[in-house]
């Protein structure tokens, strides 16, 4: 038996109801998400990821498992620091998150044949002008019923940089600083420049909208001007539902402000806990929010199947058709490392270079099982293979739920993202052997309550907006008079 960060034994299930978990498929519109070279596996068939087909087969596949979401990464830009620089060849034979295509235009197909399913869409403030950003997510989220969500990013490849006529990324923290006002433009946008009752369709009178109910929002801001007013009538959110995952100062202030969920990432329950602590702290002591309005989710890669042994086995066996260089060219696009000029043998611990040590020296020091294996150009290759850098649980059903039970015990997280090393394959074999264990301990629905609703209604009990939300201050709600808003922002 072997499971990367599992406990042994399963302690006994108390009588006390638990909380139930929120379940999202992690995915990307590309062949290869986070298992570098497994396009090519005899199960998989992400290489159909330019057919609708694959995305409404998946979404139905979800649904009736009652997953919460899909949640759909994106890059805007190759990962060209292997052997670069500017070169992504190294990791296109293996369809290393290259390429990879819009992931918001999958998302009205698969919303056509599904009935509760979130469809959380990765956007990036930093190459897109908030105006036509804001019409996109109206527009889809009038399409899926209200069940679309944003995942907020700032973007982090050079490549996307120069590719949108930079010559290197905006700095990190000016980013956010972006970011934050582009989130007040598209409250104003979505909030205000719509009164909950412009649209009337009155057939008698003629009239589809009332004038007097629509206005201009006049943001003139440092990095924005944006007369408006919003170009789509009010969608069933408003504005969609808020993920977001920073992980640096800046990242973790600024989704402690806006997110309504936050992804967050460690090898151990032990260092997530903190981050965990830290958001739900900056939620209520610096934005005046509740912490329970914030959901909180880990990332997770699960390869299960009927006995820990033969999970072990269908590892081994899913790592074979891994991409060594495919692996490796992820590795610098997510650190900025170059590896290329090293040997097979040498043992990044011990690397006289500052910057690639404190990489390895975090994952070295964490993940299960490695402390006395060396951490050399093949061992990074196969631990991001399978998942990226996202903890594994391997084994049984009983093996990996307890782990995840044992995350959830020591973190308060809310649930899980969960990725795919072959699709199909991955989520089917989470369906039949990790739902069902979770179902018998209380910890996963085992039917939607409430089926129709809004993204924001499934996981926070509201349509809207809540009231401590920096976003709702924006709203213009029926009969009332708009919120005033200072003509310049700084």
């Amino acid at each position: 038996m072997s499971v990367e960060g599992s406990r042994n034994e399963s302690e006994e299930q108390g009588s006390s109801k638990k909380k139930q978990l929120i379940l999202n498929a992690f995915v990307m519109n590309s062949p290869g998400h986070l298992a570098p070279g497994l396009w090519k596996h005899p199960r998989n068939n992400t290489s159909e990821y330019t057919q609708l087909k694959f995305w409404t087969d998946l979404a139905q596949l979800l649904d009736q498992a009652n997953f919460h979401a899909i949640f759909i990464a994106d890059v805007l830009g190759g990962y060209d620091v292997y052997k670069g620089p500017a070169n992504v060849s190294p990791g296109v034979p293996a369809a290393a998150q290259f390429p990879v295509n819009d992931p918001l235009y999958t998302v009205p197909a698969m919303a056509a044949v599904t009935k509760n399913l979130i469809f959380g869409v990765t956007a990036s403030t930093t190459y897109d002008q908030p105006y036509a950003l804001a019409r996109r997510f109206s527009t889809v989220d009038h399409l899926s019923g209200g069940r679309v969500a944003w995942n907020i990013v700032t973007s982090y490849l050079d490549s996307a940089a120069r590719n949108f006529g930079l010559d290197t990324q905006v700095e990190h923290d000016e980013r956010y600083r972006i970011a934050d006002e582009y989130l007040d433009v598209v409250y104003k946008l979505w909030e205000g420049s719509w009164r909950d009752d412009a649209v009337v369709k009155d057939r008698e009178s003629g009239q589809y909208a009332d004038p007097e109910r629509i206005r201009q929002i006049h943001h003139k801001g440092k990095y924005f001007t944006v007369p408006g007013p919003h170009i789509c009538e009010p969608s069933p959110q408003r504005t969609p539902f808020l993920f977001q995952a920073g992980t640096s100062k800046a990242g973790k202030e600024f989704g402690a402000k806006h997110a309504e969920a936050i992804f967050v990432s460690a090898q151990l329950p032990e260092l997530v806990k903190p981050q965990a602590d830290a958001i739900r702290a900056l939620a209520k002591d610096q934005f005046g929010r509740d912490p329970s309005h914030i959901k909180i989710l880990a990332g997770m890669t699960i390869i299960v199947a009927e006995t820990d042994e033969a999970a072990e086995r269908k590892r081994a066996e899913l790592l074979s058709y891994g991409d060594k260089e495919g692996a490796l060219a992820l590795f610098g696009g997510w650190t900025g490392i170059d590896l290329s000029s090293y040997t097979d043998d040498e043992d990044f611990r011990f690397t006289k270079e500052p910057s690639i040590r404190s990489v390895i020296d975090r994952w070295s020091k964490t993940v299960p099982g490695s402390e006395n294996l060396p951490w050399n150009k093949p061992r990074i290759a196969e631990y991001l293979t399978l998942g990226g850098i996202t903890p594994k649980a391997i084994g049984s059903p009983k093996t990996v739920v307890d782990e995840l039970e044992r995350w959830v015990e020591m973190t308060s997280i809310d649930g899980f993202n969960l990725t795919n090393i072959t699709n199909p394959g991955s989520f089917e074999d989470i369906i039949e052997f990790v739902l069902p264990e979770l179902q018998r301990r209380g910890l996963f629905r085992t039917k939607v309550e409430k089926e129709g609703v809004t993204a924001r209604e499934a996981l926070l009990g509201s349509p809207w907006l809540l009231e401590d939300h920096p976003g709702r201050k924006f709203r213009w709600a029926a009969g009332e008079e708009p919120p005033i808003y200072p003509e310049t922002t700084v």
